[in-house]
């Protein structure tokens, strides 16, 4: 059982930094600063909203999302890890891992002499871990709100043996209309597209998306601009320490297919997701860490 009033006492900022059940029984730290607001579920430490102020919401969270443990959020930014996708052994085995499926505890929160806000949450390895990866580990999620939104993904490799991972922030992005979005940044890049299980290279300058779309951009590490020209927004979204970026929309007959999506939500959203997986998956010696960024921020819409 958490402790909203523990949590308060030890990381509240007054007007800044609060905590609240905020979906179900589920406690979030809230953001509020000069820049933005900003919502993180300690369930998962799955950021899910992010309200630039004179903005409109960034970030894409299903209506039908489950809020309970044992089941994962749908939107906003999941964390996955310490593998991407099914595991490559057993089907059973929870999809993304299972961080997405914990609590994660709150390590420390602080306002930055920029007036920016950085909140850093930290799942380590434990027997609940252990029956799902045998690994001593500890990762940690570190949140600086400002005019941009700062993620990071810090695994550290606590045990006295090498061993390997693979994670994705996997990010959601709301939008006015599927038929309205331009991704720019992937031009001239290889990918895997995981629903034909070919290769390809993307010539065009302008990704559309006008079916179901599953590609792997294998080593990228350039920005991707997403455009929409409705809501007259572009949104930057730059990494560092991943080199694949995974473009998701899953279209009409698979969204009907989602439980936690509405069968139309596939014209609402994208995913444009910082990644580590294929021929980017993660080795560490004992002792030895990898961090996992990912910057996100609008681009004036008129200037670009």
């Amino acid at each position: 059982m958490i402790d909203i009033d523990e949590l308060e006492d030890k990381f509240s900022i007054e007007g800044e930094v609060g905590f609240a059940e905020l979906e179900e029984d589920l406690v979030f730290l809230t953001v509020s600063n000069k820049y933005a607001d900003v919502d993180i579920c300690l369930y998962g430490a799955h950021i899910t909203s992010f309200r630039p102020h004179d903005s409109m919401e960034i970030l894409y969270m299903s209506p039908e999302s489950n809020f309970e443990v044992g089941k994962a959020i749908r939107g906003g930014i999941p964390v996955c890890f310490p593998w991407f996708g099914p595991h490559k052994t057993n089907p059973e085995m929870p999809q993304h891992g299972f961080a997405r499926l914990m609590y994660w505890e709150v390590l420390k929160t602080a306002t930055l002499p920029s007036g920016e806000t950085m909140a850093v949450l930290q799942l380590c390895s434990s027997e609940e871990t252990k029956a799902y990866w045998p690994y001593d580990f500890c990762a940690q999620l570190s949140v600086v709100v400002g005019s941009t939104l700062s993620v990071t993904l810090k695994v550290t490799n606590t045990s006295s043996v090498p061993l390997e991972y693979s994670c994705a922030l996997h990010s959601y992005f709301g939008l006015s209309s599927i038929d309205n979005l331009l991704i720019h940044g992937l031009q001239d890049t290889n990918y895997y597209n995981q629903l034909t299980g070919e290769n390809g290279l993307q010539e065009e300058e302008i990704l559309q998306i006008q079916e179901p779309t599953t590609r792997h951009y294998l080593d990228t590490e350039t920005p991707v601009v997403i455009e929409d020209s409705i809501f007259k927004r572009k949104i930057r979204v730059a990494k560092v320490g991943s080199k694949v970026t995974t473009v998701w929309n899953p279209w009409e007959e698979t969204c009907a297919t989602i439980s936690d999506l509405p069968d139309e939500a596939y014209e609402t959203f994208v995913c444009v997701e910082t990644v580590n997986a294929f021929n980017d998956v993660i080795a560490l010696a004992p002792q030895q860490s990898h961090e996992t960024s990912a910057k996100i921020g609008r681009v004036e819409y008129e200037s670009f």
